[in-house]
């Protein structure tokens, strides 16, 4: 290990042994898997989980993934999803459990840990490290690992990306020389650029926000290569980028056609430019510049860690080093700027922030680490550390499992109330205590979701936007803006109320007894 502290800082230090070092990525992806597992079905369905799972029933009664530019993203969440809940014991809708949903994104989540193993040549052992740790068990990757929807897939696809290709690129200009030469490094050369067009297909399929990430890398490649001059492979960049691409399209294809079952797809993904570039205005989700600085509020300690990762970035490149973690902090930049700017904000969008920012944090642990040398001082920073994982661990606690659907959690984004659990069970009794043995339900609302989800075991329920002539019905679910011609029908009836989400009351009509 060498440190020069001057004009330049040149840090420079091997990774432990492979086995060691994969034995401690393996231990916390496990970590992290038992970290995801407790109470999965305890939390309401949000109303795009119960969109997601509703999608996953239509696939399970024998149909197939059709792309909608409306309000829908890709399908690779379903192809990962269906045959896990088949496996599971899943045959249809009313079959679904919250927990075999959700397994889907609890596994990726936790072999995107695992996956931070293979970026120890990139960022080093002591960065990827920490961005393992961050990801294991800090409360946003774990919040949203346990939630039914594209986003954790989407950053596991973003980092084998960016990992795949920063191993075609040659590191760009590491220190290490230790790649294979000669047909292995052939060889190698073309798996990483089948890998990295695999990626950049999976981030694609699962939600368009991909081109703002591909745009973001192109803008960081690019400034590598005004600064440094690129590293050259003696491979032929013809054969890589076409080797590359060729694997983009053939996945893009066979996913998003659902394996040659939905050619049209092709019409729908031109139509969704203009209706995603309408979106980013906002449609009721718009927030300030700073939303997710403030989204990350309890974790400000963090962007300290980060910015002594962005100074050490620099070190490490001008001192002969890697470049990569240069690259990152110009991704970074670029992601966190495009986000911001759109109007258009969610707090799971956070999660692509997080990737980037865990890593910059891992390159200050690592630079604080190589800094202090007094053995009272490495005692002080590992105090330090641990505080910050206990702190991150207490948040993971209250926000994950103890308030998870709580209005003040701050990842709770117009979430379904405990309330509404009390629904399904409620429309039991009834019809148990009216010996009903198939009630007909008809709801009435401009937005039903997430109840065609807790209503999935009725077979009779129908859905009605307000105004409609509705069909003779049981019981009758709507919201508190009920039309005057259905208000006269339901003047016998008996009302009961259950809260939806934030400000959205729902009421239970139940028929008068006889």
């Amino acid at each position: 290990m060498t440190i020069k502290i001057k004009h330049r800082i040149t840090i420079t230090t091997p990774p432990p042994p492979l086995r060691i070092r994969w034995a401690i990525f393996f231990a916390l992806a496990f970590f992290a898997l038992a970290v995801r597992l407790p109470q999965l079905g305890e939390r309401p369905m949000h109303t795009d989980e119960s969109v997601n799972a509703y999608l996953t029933g239509g696939l399970l009664a024998g149909g197939y993934f059709h792309y909608d530019s409306q309000d829908r993203h890709g399908p690779v969440l379903f192809a990962l999803a269906e045959p896990l809940v088949k496996l599971l014991g899943a045959r249809k809708f009313s079959e679904l459990t919250e927990t075999q949903l959700r397994l889907t994104p609890v596994l990726v989540g936790s072999a995107t840990v695992l996956l931070f193993g293979a970026g120890v040549e990139m960022f080093g052992f002591t960065a990827c490290l920490v961005a393992a740790l961050l990801f294991a068990f800090a409360p946003l990757p774990v919040y949203y690992s346990r939630y039914f929807i594209h986003e954790t897939l989407f950053v596991a696809a973003t980092l084998g990306l960016i990992l795949s290709g920063g191993r075609l690129l040659g590191w760009w200009g590491s220190s290490r020389c230790d790649e294979p030469t000669g047909r292995s490094a052939t060889s190698s050369t073309y798996l990483n650029a089948a890998i990295a067009g695999g990626c950049a297909a999976l981030m694609l399929a699962g939600k368009e926000t991909a081109v703002i990430h591909f745009f973001a890398l192109a803008v960081a490649l690019l400034a590598g290569k005004l600064i440094w001059k690129t590293p050259t492979t003696g491979m032929p960049v013809a054969k890589i980028i076409f080797t590359a691409l060729a694997v983009f399209i053939f996945t893009t294809v066979l996913l998003f056609t659902w394996f040659g079952r939905n050619w049209s797809v092709f019409t729908d993904l031109l139509h969704a430019i203009p209706r995603f570039t309408a979106r980013a205005g906002g449609e009721g989700h718009q927030k300030p510049f700073g939303y997710y600085f403030h989204l990350l509020d309890p974790l400000l300690i963090l962007f300290l860690v980060a910015a002594a990762g962005v100074y050490a970035a620099l070190c490490d490149a001008v001192g002969g080093g890697r470049k990569t973690g240069v690259l990152l902090v110009i991704y970074a930049l670029m992601v966190f700027v495009v986000y911001s700017a759109i109007p258009y904000k969610t707090p799971w969008l956070a999660l692509n922030l997080w990737l980037p920012l865990a890593l910059i944090c891992g390159l200050g642990a690592a630079f604080f680490g190589k800094l202090v040398k007094h053995p009272a001082a490495r005692w002080g920073a590992g105090l330090a550390g641990g505080l910050l994982l206990a702190t991150l661990a207490a948040q993971t606690k209250t926000f994950v499992f103890n308030r998870p659907a709580d209005e003040k959690n701050p990842y709770a984004y117009a979430h379904t109330t405990d309330d509404l659990l009390g629904l399904p069970g409620r429309l039991v009794e009834l019809t148990q205590q009216d010996k009903i043995s198939n009630p007909r339900i008809a709801v009435v609302a401009a937005d039903a979701w997430p109840l065609p989800w807790y209503l999935r075991k009725f077979s009779a329920a129908s859905y009605w936007q307000p105004g409609q002539e509705t069909g003779d019905a049981d019981f009758f679910i709507t919201t508190t803006d009920v039309s005057a011609t259905l208000a006269a029908r339901l003047k016998n009836f008996r009302p009961e109320f259950f809260g939806a989400r934030p400000n959205v009351l729902l009421i239970l009509w139940s028929p008068p007894p006889p």
